[in-house]
């Protein structure tokens, strides 16, 4: 980057900071409920604004930009067919949980099974974003990085590029996790997220004015009637994401994700109200319907402009150094630093809220101990600093990583997410599923998946694979269930610390955007740009 956008990158960082700190400062943050969940404060936008901000990291922008160079536009099914997913899960697990007055996921399972459940299920969260999440943030974040701030002119490689840019990354957002606690996170994502909009608008303009050689139009008739093969989002069998693992593996995983996954429920948890919340989650929505000019359709350019790329991850930082104006330049670099951060301090955030309230405090009880406030945020601190240095020692060796960065991330993330959404999903649904089950289902669909995907060669895709190990352990676990039933059926009982009266319009929203999701998939299909 020139000086301009350098200096741009900076105003607009410092600015996002700036805000955050100013409109944080006044928060609680000396009680658990304060750092962690902003004291249940947050209203539609801020809760809006975090989801989708701490989905969007610089994975996306890096894996999924890489993905449609390599591919095509297959690879929108994660983003777009989750608007499905999460109008179920505000219908459905979000009052839920509001009723229950649970402040991580791992406590719903204490209640319906045990607390042994929780403990392992708690454990398997924490390693999940300790080993996956956290790392692969980061190295996101420095890929995007090492690309806009060129450090060959010091004589360093680019693997010395991705560890400096990782450390610089860690390093920031464990100081603004640790100080700022979740309210300064949320404040800081709307932020972002206003910058992220510019972008969708900036980035899919100048890209084409500079593939056109100047004129808008010819570059969108040159992706539109040149290379269509890319513009197919339909993905057959041999494609990224094959069209019918929509209906499998993916939509079980996109409910685990908006609906399970601690990071994100937790932005969601924060909300002063349960209409708040399912207002928030139509935002993030709507937001996601726009997401393919920023994560996808500079692959769809790039296709164009380098067409011999040998180290792909390099498309969306090369497409943004070399067509946006200096000014715009230092907005995504500003854009992508936070979205790596914002991520990685959601995922500091709720390991900490993990590690403390799930396995830490209910030790220490155990020992006969009471713990003030103060102390388990001083742990809680202490257990980010931990995790902070050893995501950012193992983050530099994902480059190493087979097959593309983002298939990379949905193949590890599959070992722990969907065995944690097959026994809660069945805790949803039934009353005398005893804990033992939970446990069994849980060892056996990991032990299914680690050997179909890496001990077995499986011809089929890895989402179809998935969704078949759910299917034999939902049957193994009701199996348990009929011989060694719970003799006393589970019964919710209400535990609500805020107002949990639904959105009354909420479905006319989900009807809209279910139609516009149907919308997206039509426009890039044969039938139509393809």
């Amino acid at each position: 980057m020139g000086a301009i956008a350098i200096i741009s990158f900076v105003l607009f960082t410092v600015l996002a900071a700036t805000i955050s700190y100013f409109k944080s400062r006044k928060t609680q943050r000396s009680t658990v409920t304060g750092f962690l969940f902003a004291n249940r404060t947050n209203g539609f936008i801020l809760i809006g604004a975090s989801l989708f901000f701490s989905n969007i990291s610089a994975n996306q922008f890096i894996g999924e930009n890489e993905s449609v160079y390599i591919n095509n536009m297959s690879v929108i099914g994660w983003g777009i067919s989750s608007i499905l997913a999460m109008i179920i899960v505000s219908e459905f697990f979000i009052p839920i949980y509001f009723k229950t007055g649970i402040r991580t996921i791992p406590d719903f399972l204490e209640k319906r099974y045990d607390p042994q459940a929780k403990t392992l299920v708690s454990v398997i969260f924490l390693f999940s974003y300790i080993i996956n999440l956290l790392p692969s943030v980061l190295y996101g974040g420095s890929v995007a990085f090492s690309n806009l701030i060129d450090l060959s002119a010091f004589k360093l490689s680019y693997w010395e590029s991705i560890w400096i840019f990782v450390w610089v990354m860690g390093l920031i957002g464990s100081i603004y996790t640790i100080l700022g606690g979740f309210k300064a996170i949320t404040i800081s994502d709307t932020v972002l997220s206003a910058g992220m909009l510019v972008l969708i608008v900036a980035l899919p303009y100048y890209g084409l004015r500079y593939l056109g050689h100047g004129d808008f139009y010819t570059g969108l008739h040159t992706i539109l009637s040149t290379k269509k093969e890319h513009l197919n989002a339909i993905g057959s069998s041999k494609d990224a994401v094959p069209f019918p693992t929509l209906f499998t593996g993916m939509f079980i995983i996109n409910l685990y994700y908006w609906g399970m996954e601690q990071y994100i429920i937790q932005q969601v948890l924060a909300a002063k109200s349960l209409e708040e919340g399912q207002k928030g989650i139509a935002l993030t929505c709507f937001a996601k319907l726009l997401c393919p000019l920023l994560i996808n359709v500079p692959g769809l350019i790039a296709v164009h402009v380098y067409p011999a790329l040998t180290n792909t991850t390099q498309v969306f930082p090369m497409l943004i150094k070399d067509v946006l104006p200096p000014v715009l330049t230092g907005l995504s670099a500003c854009v992508l630093f936070g979205a790596a951060i914002t991520t990685f301090n959601a995922g500091l955030n709720s390991s900490s809220t993990l590690f403390i309230l799930n396995l830490y405090k209910p030790f220490q009880e155990k020992r006969g101990k009471e713990l003030s406030d103060k102390k388990l945020l001083r742990v809680g601190r202490l257990f980010q600093i931990g995790v902070s240095l050893f995501a950012m020692t193992f983050a530099p060796f994902i480059i190493f990583s087979k097959n593309g960065f983002y298939e990379y991330l949905q193949k590890i993330s599959a070992i722990f997410s969907l065995p944690i959404f097959t026994i809660i999903f069945l805790g949803f649904i039934t009353k005398k599923m005893p804990p033992i089950a939970a446990k069994i289902g849980m060892i056996f669909f990991i032990t299914c998946y680690v050997l179909s995907e890496w001990v077995f060669t499986v011809p089929l895709h890895y989402l179809h694979v998935l969704a078949i190990i759910f299917v034999v352990t939902v049957i193994l676990m009701l199996s348990i269930s009929r011989f060694y039933p719970n003799q006393k059926p589970y019964q919710l009982v209400l535990n609500n610390n805020i107002e949990i009266v639904p959105w009354h319009k909420r479905h006319y929203y989900h009807i809209v955007l279910i139609v516009l999701m149907a919308l997206v998939f039509f426009l890039f299909s044969p039938y139509v740009l393809a």
